[in-house]
């Protein structure tokens, strides 16, 4: 395509240098990617700029490049606009055809339960007679073949191929998580999403946004200035209130505390699944038989059924794709495993999730319930002593372990879980090295204990100083029980 149709496609003041009329083949945002006629966006971030690897990216195959600042000594057409990572949604869209306008977008954005909520809607979708596509924390999907990502919401360029390759294959409706780093980062700048749902907030990412409000804000943003034409909102949440006090378009709310559009009532939850009725307004009631537990859940769930009704799914469709959803990768996951106790594997990386699953899982809990859990390095330093506190005082045993301690001294990191711990009568154990940690766990466990490992979910990695390790819980898991009882 020729980059000056690509330009075209920048809202805003655009100047530039050298001659437009040439092709381009490829985009990146990586200076060493090789890429042969590619167009090069040089983004300045917090540790490094871009701008400074032009020459790199040019040696590699770029022929042109997007900046914020003109680069002096590099015979290479240059394109000047305000926002390089803005510059970069909206030619993305271009490269690849625009199929985003084509497919019809869902988006749920929240700190929590957005990847269960996607699931849920997938299926129901399905359930409808649709060819559905997903994107998000645990990777992207075309029906049922999975796609890696490493991304909750994947970079612009990305992004756009895989709308591409989601079109080309017969998608025709898509369930995206769209986070808040996205949003701040306008991944999703030009999409326009036909309906989009909010979950909640709670405390995550401040490492990034540095304040509630800044990290609030941007998830708003997703609601209040034109990507959504339908909205769905918790509103037991209280934060769904400041975003309707600035919403323009229609909306529909659901909860389960306070009078909503959409509410769950009569809810019986029980170790093997869910039971309750949602209430339409008072239109129509159907009963709802999930077998995922939780309360959590029967939030997720009124988040997915909200949306389907945005797009007119039938009750039918929308009980039996609640229904056929077993499990989602990492989230609240119970192992199938030959033991006396339950493992159950599980996402939970924040104050809130954590709190959540253990106050889920003690329901039906038998004997004692372990948890193994530990925090993020280079991440929200915050977070640490409250959920050494929330370990503490819900679990009958915590051992604290590394999760991705990433570039920090993980003994650091555990330091601080513990100081909340501290502050009650928990019992713990410190084990920094994680698969001795589960060791440590199924050593201890007896008849009728569950075994919750927290933290990892779905990764397949642990990250220790700046370097992504293997580290798949679920074959750690089989690994730990093959030196138990080998063959």
């Amino acid at each position: 395509m020729l980059l000056k149709d690509l330009v075209l496609s920048v809202p805003g003041a655009v100047e530039s240098r050298g001659n437009l009329n040439i092709e381009i083949g490829d985009l990146t945002m990586n200076s060493r990617d090789a890429a042969h006629n590619g167009l090069f966006f040089c983004i300045s971030g917090s540790r490094v700029d871009a701008h400074d690897f032009a020459p790199q990216a040019v040696d590699n195959g770029c022929t042109a490049l997007v900046v914020s600042r003109f680069i002096d000594g590099l015979n290479v057409p240059q394109i000047k606009v305000q926002n390089v990572r803005s510059a970069m949604a909206y030619i993305s869209s271009a490269f690849f055809g625009h199929p985003a306008r084509t497919l019809r977008l869902i988006g749920v954005s929240g700190t929590k339960g957005k990847t269960t909520t996607t699931y849920l809607l997938k299926s129901i979708m399905e359930e409808a007679g649709f060819k559905v596509g997903l994107i998000g924390t645990t990777g992207n999907m075309i029906g049922d073949r999975y796609i890696k990502s490493t991304l909750t919401t994947p970079d612009s360029i990305d992004l756009h191929r895989t709308f591409r390759q989601m079109l080309d294959e017969g998608v025709e409706i898509v369930c995206m998580e769209v986070s808040a780093h996205a949003i701040d980062m306008h991944r999703v700048d030009g999409l326009f999403f036909e309906a989009a749902c909010y979950t909640n907030l709670s405390q995550d990412h401040l490492d990034y946004f540095h304040t509630m409000e800044n990290y609030f804000a941007a998830k708003k943003k997703f609601f209040t200035c034109n990507f959504a034409l339908n909205v769905s909102l918790n509103i037991d949440d209280d934060t769904s209130l400041q975003i309707l006090n600035d919403m323009t378009v229609p909306y529909l709310t659901y909860g389960i505390r306070v009078n909503s559009d959409l509410y769950a009532r009569d809810i019986e939850i029980s170790e093997n699944g869910i039971h309750f009725l949602i209430q339409l307004r008072n239109i129509e009631t159907f009963e709802v038989n999930m077998q995922m537990t939780g309360m959590f859940n029967v939030y997720n769930a009124l988040a997915a059924a909200s949306l389907a009704m945005i797009f007119g799914v039938d009750v039918a469709a929308i009980q039996k794709g609640l229904h056929n959803v077993k499990s989602v990768p990492g989230r609240i996951e119970l192992l199938d495993l030959p033991l006396p106790f339950k493992v159950i594997l599980d996402y939970s990386h924040s104050p809130d999730a954590l709190e959540n699953i253990l106050t889920t899982v003690r329901t039906f809990t038998q004997n004692r319930l372990i948890v193994v859990f530990g925090c993020g390095g280079d991440r929200d330093q915050g977070k640490r002593p409250l959920m050494g506190e929330i370990g503490g005082q819900l679990a009958d045993f915590c051992i604290l372990t590394s999760d991705n301690p990433r570039t920090e001294d993980p003994y650091t990191i555990l330091e601080a879980i513990e100081e909340g711990i501290k502050q009650t009568s928990g019992k713990y154990t410190v084990i920094e090295n994680r698969r001795d940690a589960i060791r440590h766990a199924f050593d201890i466990a007896e008849d009728g204990d569950i075994v919750i490992l927290a933290g990892k979910g779905h990764e397949t990695y642990q990250e220790i100083m700046g370097v992504k390790r293997p580290f798949d819980e679920k074959a750690v898991v089989n690994e730990l029980l093959e030196e138990k009882h080998p063959n």
